[in-house]
């Protein structure tokens, strides 16, 4: 499904949306006067309460964020009746499994990425249920944000990314890739060469064609299909490659 300007004028706060859509400028985004189930067990979770938003960046939650939002341009965004929680769900945390406060990133945390879910109250009696309405009544969600942006908004796609089709991808032709060559790790146990047609061979140890396979890089990040049939990945930082705990430079 697509937005039009009928859904746009139908549906929930449209103004909001289209400011929302259009906001290449940074504006903060403040979702206003909702109940916010944060999962965080140092702030629990809050009534007539807001989430502001910079980006992908939570900034603040809580009762009184509202007065500052004309001082700072801020789209507003009325979520009376609705109730926010978090779109990804640490059960780990849910079990008790984290032991500092940092490690609570898949919570409405101010310092988290911003992947939200703006539930009827209704439909949204805690955390699991508002997931479950997003799986099984997406019609009925008021917002689904991912990252900061919109994706899902009064039951309409408005900007969903394309997922990756199905199957094994076509190799790259990485030919004047400043990343194509042979990669070294610090001890030069593990030689990783990456050649221009998408293809991998790794010497460890002196034992040559240790593992061959394919890769693609995406960004800082490389994906490598071995040809026993495993998948791994490395990334680039700066002029270094790490992979599978080895860090490399190219010899």
């Amino acid at each position: 499904m697509g937005i039009t300007d009928a859904t746009v004028t139908a549906g929930w706060n449209p103004e909001a949306l289209g400011e929302f859509l259009s906001n290449d400028e940074g504006r903060p985004v403040l979702f206003t006067n909702a109940r916010i189930l944060t999962m965080n067990p140092l702030i629990g979770t809050m009534t007539g309460a807001d989430l502001l938003f910079v980006g992908s960046l939570l900034v603040g939650v809580g009762p009184g964020i509202i007065t500052a939002a004309g001082d700072d341009n801020a789209i507003v965004v009325d979520c009376t009746g609705m109730t926010i929680a978090p779109a990804v769900v640490d059960t780990v945390a849910l079990a008790g499994g984290r032991g500092h406060h940092s490690e609570y990133v898949a919570t409405l945390t101010p310092g988290n990425t911003n992947d939200s879910l703006v539930v009827p109250g209704v439909l949204a009696a805690d955390v699991p249920s508002a997931v479950t309405a997003l799986l099984t009544r997406p019609e009925q969600i008021r917002a689904l944000v991912a990252a900061g942006r919109p994706v899902l908004w009064a039951g309409t796609y408005v900007g969903r990314a394309t997922a990756p089709e199905a199957g094994i991808p076509a190799a790259a032709d990485l030919t004047g890739s400043p990343r194509v060559g042979v990669w070294i790790d610090r001890h030069d146990f593990l030689h990783q060469e990456l050649t221009a047609d998408g293809r991998y061979d790794e010497t460890r140890g002196g034992r040559p064609h240790a593992y061959q396979g394919q890769y693609w890089i995406d960004g800082d990040r490389i994906d490598y299909l071995d040809d026993l049939g495993f998948w791994a990945y490395g990334e680039f930082q700066g002029d270094e490659l790490h992979h599978a705990g080895y860090v490399m430079r190219l010899g």
